[in-house]
């Protein structure tokens, strides 16, 4: 088994006789001035130099486990991260696995995982930072590949293991992301792409044939939840891109549709993909042009599922969590805090996203428009100092949410010292 560096012995383990709940001072933090949140909040720097953090599970003492994409230099896997004094930053951290991963969950006294191909768990002892023995495969053998690789998922209370597997092209052409080429009609990788596969959590040994295909036309849902009120399925979705491949859309119009969206999902919904695309001009499902949409026809998009809140185009909805604490303001547990890595191709207008925004519920419904929660990555399309790319999400026993950032390697802790 690898890890990483640690602090030295004596600290690592006399860390590991308390829960972090019981070390804590209660000092309190100094905050960043370069994240930018609503009054009343503080960002502290929890941890850095994690190499392409992205998702993020808190177990009930406190630690905060890490998926790690990995990088040209240092290998993914998962990292514990723990903070022994109170402080808000992580001076203990432990590492296992070797492989690339953007997902992370704790259920049932396991830390569950994937490899792009493999969902695998490993069984964890209370309080521990590290895995008894090796993993369990739950689900193998899905799709590899693709522009869409890593398997993002997430359990629900009763053990119901959600999957997404992302789309392997844009649009589904024959030659990927080229002007002029239709898409292939019926699009056959919708039969193991761009959908949600349920599976058993508690289960070994399953493949996507022995899954049930839940949900399709989601083009990437890389952020989900199970929501707290009714244990609904919801994600979102990352909109196609290049519209502007087709005489219809210019660079301008391509820059800003489709919009990226928030759904609810349940068994047999069909969003649409690859043959319909939200229009954000038109504020409507439109017929993509590889099946002969001209951005004014719905056509067979009139009957596909709509979603329950739309973003602007391309700002990349990466995490998605309901707020279940009790840390921060009440009307936080009415919505949805939704990270978004941030665009790379609304040229000419400037790159956008790169924040966390919460999305306003009731119900099933948004409740007005999403508001900026955390920001200061990017300013007039740029990236600042600070600089990062928001992706994970996750939150503490105290309330407190991890926020954390691929680019730039780090977990931002944010929490709330305002008055109610």
């Amino acid at each position: 088994m690898r890890h990483l560096t640690l602090v030295s012995r004596a600290l690592a383990v006399g860390a590991l006789l308390l829960p972090a709940a019981a070390r804590a001072q209660h000092a309190r933090p100094q905050c960043d001035p370069d994240v930018k949140l609503p009054p009343g909040f503080c960002a502290t720097l929890f941890a850095d130099g994690l190499p392409a953090p992205r998702h993020i599970a808190v177990a009930a003492n406190g630690d905060v486990f890490v998926s790690l994409a990995g990088t040209r230099t240092e290998h993914g896997g998962v990292v514990a991260l723990r903070d022994t004094t109170g402080d808000g930053k992580a001076d203990v951290r432990q590492a296992f696995g070797d492989f690339r991963s953007s997902e992370v969950r704790l259920f049932d006294g396991y830390l569950y995982t994937e490899t792009t191909t493999d969902i695998l768990r490993y069984r964890m002892r209370p309080g521990a930072l590290e895995p008894v023995g090796g993993p369990d495969t739950v689900v193998k053998g899905l799709p590899p590949g693709g522009n869409h690789f890593f398997k993002t998922f997430v359990i629900d209370p009763k053990g119901v293991l959600y999957v997404n597997v992302g789309s392997a092209t844009n649009a589904c052409q024959s030659k990927d992301r080229q002007p002029g080429v239709p898409g292939a009609d019926p699009c056959v990788e919708l039969e193991t792409r761009a959908g949600i596969w349920k599976f058993d959590a508690r289960k070994l040994g399953q493949t996507q044939a022995t899954g049930e295909h839940y949900a399709r036309g989601i083009r990437n849902a890389v952020g989900m939840d199970i929501h707290p009120g009714d244990n609904v399925l919801w994600t979102t979705q990352h909109g196609r891109d290049q519209l502007n491949n087709w005489p219809q859309w210019n660079d301008s119009t391509s820059a800003e549709s489709p919009g990226e969206e928030l759904f609810r999902v349940t068994r047999g919904d069909d969003f649409g993909w690859p043959y319909c695309y939200y229009d954000m001009a038109r504020q409507a499902k439109l017929l993509a042009p590889e099946y002969g949409g001209d951005g004014r026809t719905a056509g067979r998009c009139a009957d596909k599922k709509g979603h329950v809140a739309v973003f602007p185009a391309h700002w990349a909805p990466n995490g998605l969590m309901f707020y279940r604490g009790t840390m921060f303001p009440a009307r936080y547990r009415e919505g949805a805090f939704i990270a978004f890595h941030g665009s790379w191709n609304r040229a000419p207008m400037p790159q956008q996203g790169f924040r966390v925004v919460f999305q306003p519920l009731r119900g099933n419904a948004a409740a007005g428009p999403y508001e900026t929660f955390l920001s200061g990555f990017f300013e007039d399309g740029k990236p600042t100092t600070l600089g990062g790319r928001p992706t994970g999400l996750g939150q503490g026993p105290d309330g407190a949410i991890y926020v954390a950032d691929d680019m730039k390697g780090r977990v931002w802790r944010i929490t709330y010292t305002g008055t109610r």
